[in-house]
Parts: C-alpha cells; structure tokens; sequence
C-alpha cells in the first residue's frame, strides 16, 4: 500500500513551503454533430474523435489521448507543473453517444506509469483502469487502447487511477459525457464545470508520496469538531469548528490542514480573473454539468436563479424541482447536472465553503444584453439542498440476498495516520463477496473525523437510508459523502462482474489504506487481480 503522507511536526512550514499542486477543471463542451441534443457548447473543450463503422454496423468513435507534462496557468501570478491529457487541464471533454462503441488510444509520454479510469461508467471490468486490479500500468512510452460501448448516458469524467492522490492532483482527468439517444428534455446551451482546488504558494508539484508522515507530531492535531444535524449532501465546512486561527496549523485537524493548503479554488482549470464567463441569452434554457475532480467539498450557489437538479452522478431525476436560493453541495467524485431559465439579469455562481480558497472562485453568468453589473460572490448564509427528500416520488422497500456492513475511521500505525475499514487497511482489508445477479446491501458508518467521499466502480447504488431515515425517493450514485458521525444505507445489483475497487475518493484517505473490493465469486477474468500491486 502506498501511503499518502499528509502533515509534517511542523505544519506552518509545510503550508508555506508546498507549492502549487495541480489542480482542477471545467470542460465546456461544444456544438458538433450531436447538436440536437446539446444546445450550444464550446467547440475547443471537445475532443474531436475518428469516426468509422464496424462490421455489424455499429458507430465507433476514436480517440487518442496523450498523458504529458505542461506547464499550466491558474491564475495571474500562478503556474504549475501539470500532468494532463493532451496538455490542458482537464484534458478535452470525450463526448459520444449512447449506443457508440468507445475507443480510447492513451499514449503515455510522461516519466511515470499512467492508466485512464473511466469515473462512474459501467464498463468492463478489463476497461476499468485500475492497475493492479484489472490491468497493468501503462508503462513510460507505452500506450493501451480502451473499447466499451456507451450504454447509459449522463455526466462522468475520466483521470489516472494510477498514484492517484498525485496524478490527478495534478490534472490528469476529463470530463466524460454520453448523450442520450433521445432526450426527454432539451437544452438550448450547455457548460461542462470540473472543480478543484490548488495550493497557491509556488509553481513546483508536491509528491505526496515522499512527505514523512513519521515526522509528524499527532498530539498536536486538535480533532474536535462540532458536527450538527446535517442534510444529506451537507459537505460544507458551515458544519465545522472553524475557532482555530489561521496561523495555529499545529493545532489543526487533517481536514482544516487541506483547506489551508488547497487553497486556489478552479473551474476548467482556471482561477480568478481567467475564469471565462458563462455566455447565456434571455430564455434560454441551460445545462451546466458539473464535476467536482478535488479532494473538498464545494457549495455552490447560483445567485438569485431558481435552478433544478437534472442528475446525480449521471442517473436522471424525475420530477425534479424547482428551487432557489440553496447550496448544492458537491462532493469529491460527485456529478451533479443543474438546468435553469435565463432571465433578463446577469448573475454569479459562487462558493459557500468558509475558506479562503472559496473567496478565490468567481462564475460569471452573463446574460445577452443584460445591464446588470452585479458578478460577485455573495456569501451571506444559505440552507443546503436536501436530496434526501428532493426527490418526492416513493420506492417500494427492497429485499436484499446480502449485507454487508463497513465502518470509516482513522487511526496511526507505526508512526503514520491511516485510513481504515472496518480496522484494517488495504490491502488486508476483507473483499465484498457477491454472486452475479445478486441484490447486495450495504451500511456505510463514519466513526471518524474526516469526510469520506465512498466510490464504487462498475456499478451505481440506490440511496436507501440517511441516518436510519428512509430516503423519499429513488436516488442513484456511484459516489456517496458521509460526514463524521453518518450512516447511509445503499443497495446494489452485482450486475457487472468482475473485481471492483470501493474506495474513498478523497484520494489521500485511499491511498493510506481505506479501499476495498468488490469480488464477484464466479468471476474468470483474463486479468489476474493482486491486491498487493493494486494502486489507488
């Protein structure tokens, strides 16, 4: 297991002395040959594919992707030493439809492995891109070619699942997004927004890997934190102690310690006045896909515009409401899919979190013709949109063929904070074992300090319960937060088989230990799984 060694004994000097870390971004997609379905879009945010037939008819679309270093421009006076796809960051969005057969060519150019996993999508588990799991890494100089077909739509991203809480801190992802065959709904213009947070105090990465956790002195870190009653999807830091200072960092938690590192907050890989705006007119309706590609949870606001959630980690919601005036909280690996009205005033989205990198992240909305002059954050207090009771329509309750329970916590083995389930850490923690076809239950526990963002590849899950509370409706993920003290019950169908990661995506937790896997027990891959070389 490869640990992510988070603070040092002296943290102030930490925070001054890291430089600037990748970060992330927002893709804005553009008008092409599926315009029926998008609206207008950002032509050169999207990946332009090879188009062709195969032998029983089917479209393939093609594409090459090439992992390489650049150095990238944050904002005036920050620039970084990326690790991108095809030297942006993100890399440019892979849009294709639903029914496409997907070819990816990565190339790797850079001095380290790579691989691409494909965040939130169903593929095979031989596609999945999980080094260890279900392939080797992509050497330097070597490429590898990734075939699925696209058979659900909805927002997902793709990013390096190898050394992750380094790669993809430092810009190795994109978004991913699969049109419908036929919408339900049209759009007249649609923005792809990838979040992510950067440090702003130098040009040069920080390899986690090398940070002496041993070094640490943990009697310092206070871990006190007053967490109220929460709504679900509550990810704001509004929750929180915040009565430390600034320049007390000894006395800090893991989680107060990464808000005062990360602090350059990015949409499309961009911060401050490079922050390209929004261009809308009056009436339209708009789509903003979004993706949270960071560590912490963002909350944002569309100021004074009535909104509705369209999806959640890429599955539709029905019925959605209308709604104004509330957070929608986003957390890490969460898609979230927003669609409003245009009115006659320009607007901005901004961020709630009580940090200062929230301070840094602006959104212009700029309405055609519009005189309003009003673009500014605006952070006075707002409630959190509930999803646990956003959706009204009723579920009948499910039987389950199995459960499994999977408690969240910390601790400090020889000298080094790790992250645990259940007590252990990978790889020794205990797999999920399940038959195809099977109806899996899961309770999710966070007896910890920390948030816990829970991933579970290859599949989506229903959210059945918060805190012992039936949920109201049917919601599905792939990525599900829980703040300290939490409970969710979810459920699944083992419909895909194969061997598959679950894993905090806050990605420094997974690579200190909390993952496990998902087994399907009648499983014969042509990739023979090893835990022990398994990479986050």
């Amino acid at each position: 297991m490869k640990k992510w060694k988070r603070m040092m004994k002296n943290s102030a000097w930490l925070l001054i002395s890291t430089l600037a870390i990748a970060g992330c971004s927002a893709t804005n997609t553009s008008p092409g040959e599926h315009t029926q379905h998008m609206g207008q879009v950002e032509e050169n945010m999207l990946k332009t594919p090879k188009v062709m037939k195969d032998k029983d008819g089917k479209t393939v679309k093609e594409f090459t992707v090439t992992a390489k270093e650049t150095k990238w421009q944050i904002s005036d006076g920050l620039q970084v030493n990326a690790l991108t796809y095809d030297g942006s960051v993100p890399g440019k969005t892979i849009q294709v439809e639903q029914g496409d057969k997907v070819r990816v060519h990565l190339k790797n150019q850079l001095k380290k492995p790579v691989s691409i996993h494909w965040h939130g999508y169903p593929v095979p588990n031989t596609m999945d891109g999980v080094p260890g799991m279900t392939q080797d890494p992509v050497e330097p100089g070597k490429s590898f070619t990734y075939e699925f077909e696209a058979t659900v739509p909805g927002t997902f991203w793709y990013h390096s699942h190898f050394d992750s809480s380094n790669q993809v801190d430092q810009g190795l992802y994109g978004a991913f997004v699969v049109l419908p065959k036929q919408e339900d709904e049209k759009f007249d213009r649609e923005y792809t927004l990838i979040l992510d947070e950067w440090q702003g105090k130098g040009n040069q990465t920080m390899d986690h890997s090398q940070m002496n956790h041993s070094q640490m002195d943990h009697s310092q870190m206070n871990t006190s934190k007053n967490h109220s009653e929460m709504n679900m999807n509550n990810h704001s830091s509004s929750s929180q102690n915040h009565s430390e200072s600034h320049n007390k960092m000894p006395n800090m938690d893991h989680d107060e310690m990464m808000k005062q590192m990360y602090n350059v907050y990015s949409v499309n890989g961009k911060s401050g006045s490079l922050v390209q705006p929004l261009k809308v007119k009056k009436g339209e309706k708009v789509r903003l896909r979004i993706i949270n590609a960071g560590y912490l949870t963002h909350d944002m606001h569309l100021q004074d515009q009535s909104f509705r959630v369209l999806s959640t980690d890429g599955n539709a919601i029905k019925n959605a409401k209308t709604v104004k005036d509330q957070l929608v909280s986003i957390g890490a690996g969460e898609r979230y899919d927003l669609g409003f009205v245009a009115g006659n005033k320009s607007f901005a989205i901004d961020f709630h979190e009580k940090t200062a990198g929230a301070k840094s992240l602006v959104i212009p909305v700029q309405v055609e013709g519009s005189t309003s002059s009003k673009q500014q954050a605006d952070h006075h207090p707002l409630p959190v949109l509930n999803m646990a009771n956003y959706v009204a329509e009723k579920e009948k309750t499910a039987s389950f063929d199995s459960s499994y329970t999977l408690r969240l916590n910390s601790t400090i083995q020889n000298g080094e904070q790790v992250y645990t389930i259940n007590g252990k850490t990978w790889p020794n923690t205990d797999p999920i074992p399940v038959k195809k076809g099977e109806k899996v239950k899961v309770t999710l526990i966070n007896e910890g300090k920390s948030d816990h963002p829970m991933h579970l590849h290859g599949h989506f899950f229903d959210v059945l319960a918060k805190n012992g509370k039936p949920v109201t409706g049917q919601i599905k993920k792939d990525t599900l937060v829980l703040k300290p003290g939490e409970k969710y019950e979810i459920m699944f169908v083992a419909d895909n088989p194969g061997h598959w990661m679950f894993h905090c995506h806050d990605l420094h937790h997974a690579a200190s230990g909390m993952m496990t896997d998902v087994n399907y027990q009648d499983y014969k891959g042509s990739y023979r799984a090893d835990r022990n070389k398994t990479s986050e």
